[in-house]
């Protein structure tokens, strides 16, 4: 492998950010690219994917990680020259002046990012909610039961409020109407079963590595990893956090192989496991363990005790797409409910 493997995941990644709306983001990460070419600061903060294929450091996430660094020492405060050439709702950034001021700070602060780089991102995106929300609304139509909601991989559990929001599904509304948290997709399709009864009797979540919404440093990470040039997107969720530091959500640090066992089926409610944009960070064992796991949970379930799976990810053979699935037990039978943007900004429901 090679610094020209490192130099195309950047661009690969710069692609991606273009094309789901942050030109800013796009533009460093191409600039950063170039930057390693050269053997520059960005090629030191890339080397522990020295040794990584393109498809390596895309699963690692390791271009979303020198974005969400770079966008972490904006936000401290500690950098003024970067603050100042970065986007803001009134100020147009251009990146290439973005990157002159960030390539001094690679330097500067290099231990201090790198640091942050060293664990994967942890982005919980609050409007994946717009995309998981129908989801158990099908489930409630399905069952009429009462909702045990078991998130895993929740970060620090955004979406663990999921019931707690405004929703506008294109044209259809649903949710608490005065939510801090008011969350928009345009919509293809027929409309969700918005009428079916919701009622969260129970909801718990754990993470690897929960964020502490008390520590402000940790919430400064979260809001690193939303681009800096989609002020809707930092406004939704700074709603979030706040909201979730008034409800008292707790995440629990376990790894989730082990932690869904948390989720048995229990009679008179359904039991739900869910997750979004988590399944491709797992190593393949670990992926075939928890689906053992999950098999073994339906496999328990009753029609006075239903188990589901509910799930955002993106199929094995696109990264760059994602799909809402949802298998109900007893039966097990699996639906594709959607396709998704990753963010949440549309939603093709099938249902």
């Amino acid at each position: 492998m090679s610094k020209t493997e490192i130099a195309q995941s950047l661009r690969m990644q710069a692609g991606a950010c273009n094309a789901l709306g942050s030109p800013f983001s796009g533009g460093l990460l191409e600039r950063a690219a170039v930057d390693v070419e050269a053997d520059g600061p960005a090629a030191q903060l890339m080397s522990p994917w020295i040794d990584a294929d393109v498809r390596a450091q895309m699963y690692d996430a390791a271009p979303l990680r020198l974005l969400g660094a770079l966008h972490d020492l904006v936000l401290s405060g500690d950098e003024p020259a970067l603050a100042a050439a970065y986007p803001r709702p009134d100020h147009s950034a251009d990146p290439t002046e973005a990157w002159a001021a960030a390539r001094p700070a690679l330097i500067r602060w290099r231990d201090r990012l790198a640091a942050f780089m060293s664990h994967e991102p942890q982005t919980n995106e609050v409007r994946r909610s717009a995309c998981l929300a129908p989801g158990f609304l099908t489930i409630a139509k399905a069952t009429r039961l009462p909702i045990r909601a078991f998130e895993i991989a929740a970060s620090a559990g955004l979406n663990l409020s999921w019931d707690r929001y405004a929703y506008r599904f294109g044209e259809t509304p649903w949710g608490v109407a005065d939510s801090p948290v008011q969350i928009d997709t345009v919509w293809e399709g027929p409309r969700p079963a918005v009428d079916a009864p919701i009622e969260v009797i129970e909801r718990a979540a754990c993470d690897r590595r929960p964020g502490d919404l008390s520590d402000p440093v940790q919430r400064r990470r979260l809001l690193a990893y939303v681009w800096p040039d989609q002020f809707e997107r930092l406004a939704r969720i700074k709603g979030a956090i706040d909201l979730a530091r008034r409800l008292g959500i707790d995440v629990e640090e376990a790894d989730a192989v082990d932690w869904a066992w948390r989720a048995k089926p229990r009679a008179g409610a359904v039991t739900v496991l869910y997750h979004s944009v988590f399944w491709i960070y797992m190593p393949p064992e670990s992926q075939a363990a928890l689906a053992q796991t999950i098999a073994s949970l339906g496999a328990s379930a009753s029609p006075e005790a239903p188990f589901a799976w509910l799930r955002m990810e993106a199929p094995p053979d696109n990264l760059a797409a994602m799909e809402l699935r949802l298998t109900l037990w007893p039966g097990g039978e699996e639906q594709l409910l959607a396709d998704t943007h990753p963010h949440g900004a549309w939603v093709k429901w099938k249902g």
